[in-house]
């Protein structure tokens, strides 16, 4: 098989990595806290001194995860707004175009999202 040379560094850096993820695996199945089976009270949820309600694995509204995700969606926006705020005057005029057509997207995505009702928390 022939590899260009080119090639190497990126299945060396592969190979390490692959070696880093098995190694912290097994350290962490052989060094790492060893179970005990049973039903002793030590294994037995515990929070903070109140006795146990329910079960652990009722489901939860499907509006705390769309809330999640819509936070993530517009608070990764933040993020590509700080190299504009940082250079805007080498950017231009171009630059302020594309910011505001960037601007232009996430507010139709915001009002898509209001108009569909995730934001109201009441239905």
């Amino acid at each position: 098989m022939n590899l260009p040379e080119s090639y190497i560094p990126i299945l060396i850096q592969a190979g390490v990595a692959v070696a880093f993820v098995a190694v912290s695996l097994l350290g962490a199945h052989f060094l790492g806290p060893q179970q005990k089976k049973g039903n002793s009270v030590k294994n037995q949820s515990w929070e903070c001194g109140i006795p146990v309600e329910g079960n652990a694995r009722t489901p939860f509204s499907i509006k705390y995860f769309l809330t999640a995700v819509l936070f993530v969606l517009f608070d990764i926006e933040i993020v590509f707004f700080y190299p504009y705020a940082v250079n805007f005057r080498e950017f231009g005029f171009e630059g302020f175009l594309a910011v505001l057509t960037f601007v232009a997207i996430f507010f139709v995505a915001f009002f898509y999202v209001w108009k569909r009702g995730a934001l109201d928390w009441d239905k």
